[in-house]
Formats: C-alpha cells, sequence, structure tokens
C-alpha cells in the first residue's frame, strides 16, 4: 500500500503546475458532489404530503417487502364463477370441505385455508376426538367475513356426524346420529342446454349436482356439455321418516361426443376412473423453472405497517428478474390475460373445479382468455407492471373460492390404487359400472 501512495505522489509530483491545479480542482468538485444534498421543501397543500399518526403503544415489525397489498382491482373467483353452485352467504361467511387423505391433521388442513392457529389450538384443545382424522372422512368449515373459524362438521361415518359451533371462546358440540335407510338409486338424463337444469329434471338437488361437477373437475367442465350428451348417476341416499336426510355420491357416468367418462368413488372418499387411476391432475408447487427468493409471504392478517389496517396479502411475491418465464402450475383453461391498473399485466387460470391460479406485475403475456394450458406451459414473462416497487411476481393459489397460502397447501397429484386397494376398487367399479350403461 505505501508503495501505491509512494508511486502516486511521485506522478502528481512530476505533473507542471497547471496539470496540477486542474487534478486537484476536479477531485474537490467530485467529492463536494458526493457530500452536498439539496432539501427539498413541499408546501404545506401539496398532494403528496400527509401527517400520519401512529400507535406506538402497539409493536409493529416491518414485512420483507414493505409493499401495500393489492386492492381488489380484479375480480376474485367467486366473481369469476357465475352459476348456482359458486354462491356465497349474503353476509360475507364461505364454506370449504376437505377429504381427509394420508399424512393429514386437523392443523395443517386449516392452517392452509389461512385460519388462525389461535382457532384451531382452541377447537382441537376443547375437542381432543378431532385428533384422530381418518383417511375418506370429510370435514367442511364456515368462516365469517373476518376469516374466523364459526362452524366445523365432521362426517365421521355415514351415520355420525358431528358439529361444532363456535360461541364466544368456546366451540359447542353436537352430534347426529342418522338412523334412517340407505338405498341407492341411479338417476340418467340427456343434456339440454343447461346441465344444472337438466340434472334436476332428472332428480338430483343442488348439493347432489354439486358433487358431480367436483368429481368430474379434471375430465371436463359440465358447462360445455353439448345438446344430447347422456349422463347416469348413482347416488347412495337415506331415508328417515320419508324425507332424504343425506346423500351420497357413488359414481357418475357422462357420455359426451361419443366418449365416455366415469368417476368412481373408492374407500379413500376419492374417485378414480374405471380402471383404478386418479383423476386429478398433479401440480408443481411453484410457477418458476427455479426457486426465487419469497419477498412478501402469504399473511390474511395482514397489519399495513404505516395505517394498522389489516390489508390481506392473499398470494407471495418471487423476487426475480425482469423476463423470468412464468409457468402455469398445472393443467387448465386460461380466463383472464390482460393489463389491469395495480396488477399490471395479469393472468387468471381455471384448474378443474375448484382451484385458481393468478399471477402478476407480468411485463409480457404469452397466453389468452379460452386457451387450454398444461403444467409448465409458459403463459408470461415476469416484470415490474402495476402498482409494484421492483421487479417481482405477485402469485395467488385459490381453493373453492378461498386464497390459500401456496408454499404450504396441499395440491392435487396424479396417483392410482396399488395392491389390495385396487383389487377392492375394481370390484366395486364393475358393480358400479354396470349400473351407470345407459340403456
Amino acid at each position: 500500500m505505501q508503495q501505491v501512495v509512494r508511486t502516486i505522489t511521485l506522478t502528481y509530483n512530476s505533473l507542471s503546475r497547471p496539470h496540477r491545479i486542474m487534478l486537484g480542482s476536479l477531485i474537490l468538485v467530485t467529492l463536494a458532489v458526493f457530500i452536498w444534498q439539496p432539501a427539498v421543501h413541499l408546501p404545506e397543500n401539496d398532494p403528496i404530503s400527509k401527517d400520519i399518526t401512529l400507535n406506538l403503544t402497539q409493536p409493529r415489525s416491518l414485512p420483507l417487502d414493505v409493499n401495500e397489498p393489492l386492492e381488489q382491482t380484479i375480480p376474485e373467483p367467486d366473481e369469476i364463477l357465475q352459476d348456482e353452485l359458486d354462491t356465497k352467504s349474503p353476509n360475507g361467511s364461505s364454506t370449504n370441505e376437505y377429504v381427509i387423505s394420508s399424512g393429514d391433521t386437523l392443523g395443517n388442513i386449516l392452517t392452509q385455508y389461512g385460519i388462525d392457529k389461535a382457532d384451531i389450538a382452541l377447537l382441537a384443545s376443547q375437542h381432543r376426538a378431532l385428533r384422530h382424522l381418518k383417511v375418506g372422512q370429510q370435514i367442511s368449515w364456515s368462516i365469517n367475513a373476518n376469516g374466523d373459524l364459526q362452524r366445523l362438521l365432521w362426517e365421521v361415518s355415514a351415520r355420525e356426524s358431528r358439529i361444532y359451533d363456535r360461541i364466544g371462546n368456546h366451540f359447542k358440540e353436537k352430534k347426529i346420529l342418522q338412523q334412517g335407510e340407505w338405498h341407492d338409486s341411479v338417476l340418467k338424463g340427456r343434456f339440454g342446454g343447461n346441465f344444472i337444469k337438466s340434472a334436476k329434471n332428472a332428480g338430483l338437488n343442488t348439493t347432489e349436482i354439486r358433487a358431480v361437477t367436483k368429481a368430474l373437475q379434471w375430465q371436463l367442465n359440465v358447462n360445455k356439455l353439448q345438446s344430447g350428451d347422456q349422463f347416469s348417476v348413482l347416488m347412495s341416499r337415506e331415508k328417515f321418516e320419508g324425507r332424504h336426510e343425506q346423500s351420497r355420491l357413488l359414481g357418475v357416468h357422462i357420455l359426451s361426443n361419443g366418449k365416455d367418462y366415469y368417476a368412481i368413488r373408492a374407500s379413500d372418499g376419492k374417485f378414480y376412473d374405471r380402471h383404478g387411476s386418479g383423476l386429478a391432475r398433479g401440480f408443481m408447487r411453484f410457477p418458476t423453472m427455479r426457486h426465487f427468493r419469497i419477498s412478501s409471504g402469504f399473511n390474511l392478517r395482514r397489519v399495513n405497517p404505516v395505517s394498522g389496517r389489516i390489508t390481506p396479502h392473499k398470494g407471495v411475491d418471487f423476487a426475480m428478474p425482469i423476463g423470468t418465464p412464468v409457468l402455469s402450475i398445472g393443467d387448465g383453461e386460461v380466463l383472464i390475460a390482460k393489463r389491469s391498473g395495480a396488477a399490471g399485466n395479469y393472468v387468471v387460470i381455471r384448474h378443474g373445479r375448484q382451484y385458481i391460479t393468478r399471477y402478476m406485475h407480468l411485463k409480457k403475456l404469452l397466453v389468452e382468455p379460452g386457451q387450454k394450458v398444461k403444467r409448465g406451459d409458459r403463459i408470461a414473462l415476469s416484470g415490474n407492471t402495476g402498482r409494484s416497487t421492483g421487479p417481482h411476481l405477485h402469485y395467488e393459489l385459490w381453493i373453492n373460492q378461498q386464497a390459500v397460502n401456496p408454499v404450504t397447501a396441499k395440491l392435487p397429484r396424479s396417483e392410482g390404487l396399488t395392491g389390495q386397494s385396487r383389487r377392492k376398487y375394481m370390484a366395486t367399479a364393475k358393480q358400479v359400472v354396470s349400473q351407470l350403461r345407459f340403456n
């Protein structure tokens, strides 16, 4: 270092006096530019200046990305799906349902749907039986407009259900034991322009129609059936004192444009085709070819660090360079591909009946509405459009019209039955298929 300084000094002294003066002046000017900071004065009525009162008694922590969450400037899934099977309660509450799979617990199921961990712990501590959910059982729950858990229904068996209603800080249990007779019924019909109306004419109620569309969601969209297509549905119905109390879909067969579609229930509560192959289309966890840093996480109860208001962040933000390929996480149909205000360029894709994904702040769109996409297809290039302070991708996953954490949500995967489970299923499927045939 001393040798470098000595060399610079000798070189400087060897310069002529005018050159030394010029070089010294240049150094001083450069230092002045770095040190000088101009004062900025805003008029009192300037539209970008305002007084903010902070509640200093409440501790706050800034998230990784201090951007405001997006305002509701684009349609949410319940606004996109417009039929009577997707209506929400007028008070803003919503209901979700879930079939228990291997490894599931009450906690990991409800957490992925954004239910507060305190609500889950309260329910589980008061009713310990919920810690013993079994594969094939179904639970459904409702939340209010603020996302608080209000009710949980646990279908223990075809004969027993348990309802847990919230009363203050307590969940009250009510057991319902069914005492009616169960009978299998085959209901058949032809599509006449509106599937819901055609199914009701065949004797199906709204709950049963919803079960049919859900079972078939990975094979076809029932709203796009052609006039004259046939359907056959096998329902197991309980009749008590002359009334139908509840029902369970056992199988469905649709003949559309000369092609057969089957969905048959197995003992695990899931639906498979007549060969025992899973109907679900597998999803990728992330919409990119490689992992990127999450700059802002999923948080339905996110408190705005400035305003103090709860402003939910319904997705995750991935920090990535502009122009990074964005991929569809699964097979589906593009519902929206356009530019909006805060969202910038964005894409909405529907996967089956239950799942919707949304991708925002894109630089370039590579798909258009109505286009069918496969898992891994390029749908856009990431960008910095709309209300965004830096290049990133805002990605959302919605299940049953409820935003869930895409990093932890349990995603559908392609699977089939094997071994004893498959042999048992095939015996059942043979009987169901014979009942679903068209004359």
